[in-house]
């Protein structure tokens, strides 16, 4: 295939037919499993009749299906792609029946997520009934600052990552959300030398979260995993050990996995 071949000739400039899939394709992000021509065309800012042209192919080739009410979701033949990366959906794999553990037997939600350039990406969660609130999504991208998994995150990151976050805006979700990058610095180092972090209510005005860091097999922090209580939850002590202890679980899984090891 050329370089010509790749390109439209379109009002829309130089992007390439390769750019507008992805374009496309990045509309299901964030749990719009369904969506409709009309709702990728306006979620992509691709006129439709372009949206169409490249549904139409990336539906051809099994990365798209459309159902019988004319809607499209993500196709099994790129699921079958994504099965092969093994950051995300084989470390969810492994650590999906200590997830599941937690969660039964806590009754609190359980989360897992990795970090992914200057933000989160939730990977996995089982959901407590009781959380009304149906969050984190997996496959969503969320800012490291505000909760219990993105802060281990972070403090486990590299150095210029984290300065970068430190030096960009710290949105406040709530009052008690850390937006001084002096105080949230200082308490990134707490939590690398605890190996555990507590938001409280910083990412909205009823949860605390509890998270610990998860490693691969050459000991880097690869993802972190936590719980998700409420201030009505007075054993948070437990809490925090059945998290660092889940975690720990996790790490020991990759280890024997070999996940995370460098190919010699």
């Amino acid at each position: 295939m050329t370089q010509e071949s790749l390109q439209e000739p379109s009002g829309d400039g130089s992007r390439s037919l390769i750019d507008r899939a992805f374009t496309i394709l990045g509309t299901f992000y964030g749990g719009r499993v369904r969506q409709s021509l009309s709702d990728i065309s306006r979620r992509s800012g691709l006129p439709i009749a372009t949206c169409h042209r490249i549904v139409g192919r990336l539906t051809e080739w099994g990365a798209l299906e459309r159902d019988t009410d004319g809607n499209y979701n993500i196709g099994l033949r790129l699921w079958e792609v994504a099965s092969l990366a093994p950051r995300s959906v084989g470390l969810q794999r492994l650590a999906r029946p200590y997830m599941q553990d937690l969660y039964e037997t806590t009754g609190y939600a359980s989360h897992l997520a990795i970090r992914e350039g200057l933000e989160l990406v939730s990977i996995e969660r089982f959901q407590s009934p009781r959380r009304q609130v149906r969050r984190p999504q997996v496959g969503k991208r969320y800012p490291l600052h505000a909760t219990a998994i993105g802060l281990v995150l972070l403090a486990n990151a590299p150095d210029e990552v984290r300065a970068q976050v430190l030096a960009g805006e710290l949105e406040a979700f709530t009052p008690r959300t850390f937006t001084d990058p002096v105080v949230l610095d200082r308490l990134l180092d707490d939590i690398r030398h605890t190996g555990y972090a507590v938001s409280d209510r910083q990412v909205d005005d009823v949860h605390i979260g509890v998270a610990a860091p998860v490693r691969g097999a050459d000991k880097t922090v690869v993802a972190a995993v936590s719980l998700a209580l409420t201030e009505q939850d007075v054993d948070g002590k437990n809490m925090i050990h059945l998290v660092r202890l889940t975690a720990a679980s996790i790490s020991r899984a990759l280890d024997n996995a070999g996940f995370g090891r460098a190919e010699s």
